[in-house]
């Protein structure tokens, strides 16, 4: 007897050493398919967060070349007009404050009266602005009852800041409207250890180190929460004691944002891989004392063989049965589970060809406005070349035919372009020379130009000036700005069209002017399906801006659109030198 007890003692001990092994490999794999999933979480809402702030950057530089602003930095504006004008911005782009400050800090507009009069002039991001470049910074405000990030864009005067506008975040409402109600803790910390933006309000103010920083107030920082830190497979497992809303036992998880100054943090909860490995070890202990309580019953039967036998089949019938019947639930249970992942992983795709396919529609609907000048042009000189050829000018319907020729390579590159957008293709970025490209549009619209009676204003460099785009799309960029100009001036009496070059701080700016009425709304020139032509008058569907406004911004450049001073409008493309590319 006591052999027999020792015996079962020590397998006992066995199966349970196997068990441990079982649930610790099954432990660590899950942690791996848990921190996969919650690194996918944390880049989601760490996207999010950039992508938000994103929008209040581009307010700020938008309206850092707003020509109100413009001319207040010059000391010819009124700051009543500023402030009502940054009062509308701040409204319509849910900023919590935009301001107005000059050379030396002090605060001329602002969409918050209390705010006039002040002096920013220490603050970090108008420091920053003032070299030259976006400052970018987070500190408490309003007594530090707020949370906000500020972006502090120069406004420039003869090359030099002049001044800044200064546009102010509420991160409460970023928090909100976005992603507070995410299941996993996530939380983003500055440089000073200070949790700045989290989905779970008890996180906020909570630092690793407190120590003073101007930019908090001290009442308001309290301790980090308490955790007891161990690596598992190079992954970081908390023991949390932080209350009922945060995990028991959670993997924290570090993805550095430098675009904001901020690393994004993550505690994903490790219940579901502590719930499938004990369902593991379960199943495995269970069959490891299934096999030692057969062989121990086989050896207590062993005088009675004949009776055992049948006995025994029987119970390793029904046991069988019993194991089969778990591993068939099991290995359903699992190709459900790689069912519904390769179903999210299909719909994932085909949310983004949906995607894809929808802006490829909007783009489509714009194919006539982009191929009409074209195939006008081999029309025309198609025609001609009949002529010349009945007059017996062979070489003058060779260049027509030529011309021909190259207008439909440039529209199957067009429609290249097209079918490499909807493939996910693109065509590579080169040096590509603006004053080509401008005499091709021209050449391209010289029959217009001539019976519209348009007088044409453009002194071509003696010399090539390269800049980074493509050849095609920078052709329908100004031929765009050309056409809409030429539509712009066909009810004036002066019909004049200018085109001119500058370059500064390595980029290049083309510049077209018409002598038209002018834009009744500069702001919406650049959305889609805008148009200002009367019905009837143009084949314009309002999408000839929009399109180059982003062929632009694909190119590294910018575009803008104003009224100009004496009449008319003006259009400025800004693309990146080629020199400057170089020597980058």
């Amino acid at each position: 007897m006591p052999r027999r007890l020792l015996a079962v003692l020590g397998f006992i001990v066995a199966v349970s050493v196997f068990a441990g092994g079982v649930w610790w490999f099954a432990y660590t794999s899950g942690l791996q398919q848990v921190a996969d999933r919650g690194r996918a979480d944390l880049s989601s809402a760490a996207e999010r967060l950039v992508g938000q702030l994103e929008r209040f950057r581009q307010v700020a530089v938008l309206m850092a070349d707003h020509p109100i602003l413009v001319a207040l930095a010059q000391g010819a504006g009124e700051r009543d007009r500023a402030s009502a004008l940054l009062l509308q911005t701040a409204d319509q782009s849910g900023s919590l404050e935009i301001s107005f400050l000059s050379r030396s800090g002090w605060v001329l507009a602002s969409s918050d009266k209390t705010a006039i009069g002040l002096n920013l002039s220490n603050t970090a991001e108008f420091k920053r602005a003032m070299q030259g470049a976006l400052g970018v910074e987070h500190a408490q405000v309003g007594n530090g009852q707020r949370r906000a990030f500020a972006f502090a864009a120069p406004v420039f005067d003869a090359g030099f800041p002049a001044g800044a506008v200064v546009v102010r975040v509420d991160m409460e409402t970023v928090e909100e409207s976005d992603w507070r109600g995410d299941p996993q803790a996530i939380f983003f910390t500055d440089d000073q250890g200070v949790i700045f933006v989290a989905n779970r309000s008890e996180l906020l103010f909570r630092t690793r180190d407190l120590m003073p920083e101007i930019r908090y107030n001290q009442d308001a920082l309290q301790p980090f929460i308490r955790y007891q830190e161990r690596q598992i497979s190079g992954l970081s497992v908390w023991s949390l004691d932080a209350g009922r809303y945060l995990p028991k036992r959670a993997l924290h998880l570090v993805q550095p944002l430098p675009v904001i100054g901020m690393t994004g943090e993550a505690l994903v909860d490790t219940a579901p891989a502590e719930r499938i490995a004990t369902l593991q070890a379960a199943v495995a202990g269970a069959l490891c004392l299934a096999f030692g309580a057969f062989l121990f019953w086989a050896t207590e039967r062993r005088r009675t063989l004949a009776i055992a036998n049948a006995e025994l089949e029987t119970r390793v019938a029904e046991r069988t049965e019993e194991l089969v019947s778990v591993n068939q639930s099991l290995r359903h249970e699992i190709a459900e589970r790689e069912e519904a992942e390769a179903a999210l992983k299909k719909a994932q795709a085909d949310l983004v060809q949906a995607g894809k396919l929808s802006a490829l529609g909007q783009m489509s609907a714009g194919i006539s406005h982009e191929l009409n000048q074209p195939l006008m042009a081999i029309r025309s000189f198609s025609e001609n070349a009949e002529v010349f050829l009945e007059r017996n000018k062979p070489d003058v319907a060779r260049q027509n035919l030529s011309r021909i020729s190259e207008l439909a390579r440039r529209m199957g590159r067009i429609i290249k372009n097209l079918r490499a957008f909807a493939r996910q293709e693109n065509e590579p970025i080169s040096d590509v020379d603006i004053c080509a490209v401008v005499q091709a549009v021209l050449e391209l619209s010289e029959a217009r130009i001539a019976q519209g009676n348009v007088k044409l204003d453009w002194a071509a460099p003696d010399h090539p000036v390269f800049v980074r785009g493509g050849d095609v799309r920078l052709q329908q960029v100004v031929m765009n700005l050309v056409s809409n100009a030429m539509d712009a001036m066909s009810a004036t009496s002066e019909k004049r069209l200018e085109l001119f070059l500058e370059q500064e701080d390595g980029k290049v700016l083309l510049h077209v002017r018409d002598t038209g009425p002018g834009i009744d709304d500069p702001e919406k020139i650049f959305d889609p399906f805008y148009s200002t032509k009367e019905v009837g008058q143009s084949e314009g569907m309002g999408l000839g801006l929009s399109i180059s406004y982003g062929l632009v911004q694909s190119f590294g450049g910018a575009i803008r659109g104003r009224n100009h001073p004496e009449r008319g409008a003006i259009f400025t493309v800004e693309l990146t030198s080629a020199r400057l590319e170089e020597a980058a």
